[in-house]
């Protein structure tokens, strides 16, 4: 896409852009709701990206235009810039790469003016992490355009502090850091309390495996209270505990940890975020030992728990699931935050076919809107194009 980016931006602005940098949404394969706990997460970017045509400017505007959007360019003065007052109703996208220039701006860093054109084929809504997408492909173009050296775990914790204090939406680091630092044919083991990394080798091909991703066309909208209430409860539920977080109990003192909470809500989400990490750690090692087939029951398991635990599911995940499981996976999980989005699939490849028609005649016969079935591959995380 990188040349129709560089087009649209000297069409929309006048004169070409200075490069073009790409960052790809991500598929979490397992640990979700772990992150914003200390735990772990087994991410991998998706081929699908977001690119950012920037060009400097010599006075402090940030003019911001989407090709997925009818409005016209979001025209902000830096010394405007308010996590209080970000863009609102039609321009509200803008707040994602505005808030990374306030974040970098808080940060001390001397960014100036620019001009951006984004363009993206990361689905909205999906669960895909289009946002953590949009926010590294803008952190990572304007510290190239003004030569801050920043590692790829600082850009992605830059972008995070973006979407949690400008835009409002309280996400753990896992996102912007699958969409900064992923390998091509990896997964990304992350402990999100250090940011130490794994790189996994995953390659669903050369075992004749495919993984889906379905997208069932719920929008979720993470900035509700739902996910803020999710992650306040696990944050009581610690300090109850008087722990600094949920990852500090083990998997093998679990029983332990919930016979000293009152609140059932509470023993639910510790039940889940201590059952999941434990699910990273294993899938890791079958993943290390080539036994992918084996990850597909823990995929499942982890879905169950999120549905009945954590109660972030909703119909449409659960039929995907359902549905896959009955036509031949080997394991099916709800990825990403919840409340909507996309279910993944492991599948033999030769079932995609069949598995993929189970799936859209079981949501036409519930009367849900067609489902979106991709197979995903791990690819690489953000780079520069042109």
């Amino acid at each position: 896409m990188s040349d129709a980016a560089q087009d649209e931006f000297r069409r929309l602005y006048g004169y070409p852009p200075e490069g073009v940098w790409a960052a790809p949404g991500r598929v979490n394969l397992i640990g979700e709701h772990t992150d914003y706990n200390d735990g772990f997460a087994l991410p991998f970017a998706l081929p699908q990206r977001t690119e950012v045509a920037a060009a400097r400017r010599t006075d402090r505007i940030l003019r911001v235009h989407s090709a997925d959007t009818p409005s016209g360019a979001v025209t902000l003065d830096l010394a405007g810039l308010d996590p209080a007052s970000p863009p609102q109703g039609a321009a509200h996208w803008a707040a994602y790469p505005a808030g990374v220039v306030w974040a970098l701006l808080d940060a001390g860093l001397p960014v100036g003016g620019a001009d951006l054109h984004v363009r993206s084929d990361v689905p909205t809504g999906a669960g895909l992490s289009s946002s953590a997408a949009l926010e590294v492909a803008t952190a990572l173009a304007l510290t190239d355009l003004y030569g801050i050296a920043l590692t790829r775990p600082e850009l992605a914790v830059l972008a995070r502090r973006a979407e949690n204090a400008y835009v409002g939406v309280p996400c753990g680091i896992m996102d912007q850091m699958a969409s900064a630092c992923a390998t091509e044919g990896h997964a990304l083991h992350l402990d999100t309390r250090t940011l130490e990394q794994r790189r996994i080798p995953f390659d669903c091909a050369s075992a004749g495996l495919r993984l889906l991703v379905i997208d069932t066309r719920v929008k979720h909208a993470l900035a509700d209270g739902a996910y803020a209430q999710r992650r306040a409860s696990c944050h009581r539920a610690a300090e109850a505990l008087g722990l600094a977080a949920l990852r500090d109990i083990p998997y093998e003192g679990l029983e332990r940890a919930l016979a000293h909470l009152d609140d059932p809500v509470r023993r639910k989400r510790v039940r889940h975020v201590v059952t999941e990490n434990e699910r990273v750690l294993r899938i890791e090692e079958l993943l290390r030992a080539g036994r992918l087939r084996e990850a597909g029951p823990l995929l499942t398991e982890g879905h169950l728990s999120l549905r009945d635990d954590y109660e972030v599911s909703c119909p449409e995940l659960d039929l995907a699931v359902a549905t896959a499981g009955a036509a031949g996976a080997y394991g099916s999980r709800m990825t990403g935050g919840g409340f909507g989005g996309s279910a993944l699939a492991l599948i033999d490849a030769e079932a995609e076919q069949a598995v993929t028609r189970a799936v859209t005649e079981a949501f036409r016969r519930a009367d849900f809107a067609p489902p979106r079935i991709t197979a995903a591959a791990p690819s690489p995380g953000a780079t520069r194009l042109a």
